[in-house]
């Protein structure tokens, strides 16, 4: 799955489009690939209540692109599940591979 389309190089870092299901089972990022919309699934176990959903997907797109939280803003969307998500110093080249192989290591589950 070509997940290039969800990613666009920023002043800062690298933009990732996401589009976010809260109240999962289980949180999970890169959940998969919307080709129309070009956005990357993430799921979290957070319910949209009080900013715990963005919070929720700072941490796991931190843990899973390994950057420190500091570096992941929510740039729009933040009360919609359409989300723009900023990892500030990282390019899109940086996040593709660490994404592909996240992705690969699901669908072999």
């Amino acid at each position: 799955m070509d997940l290039s389309g969800a990613l666009s190089p920023h002043p800062d870092g690298c933009l990732i489009a996401l589009e976010v299901s809260p109240n999962a089972r289980r949180s999970r990022f890169p959940d998969g690939f919307n080709p129309w919309r070009r956005t990357i699934g993430c799921a979290i176990t957070a319910p949209p209540v009080e900013g715990r959903a963005n919070r929720a997907v700072i941490e796991l797109v931190a843990a899973t692109l390994g950057v420190k939280r500091a570096q992941v803003e929510v740039i729009s969307g933040g009360t919609s599940s359409l989300k723009r998500i900023l990892v500030r110093g990282k390019s899109p080249g940086d996040l593709l591979p660490l994404l592909r192989i996240r992705d690969d290591d699901e669908e072999q589950r």
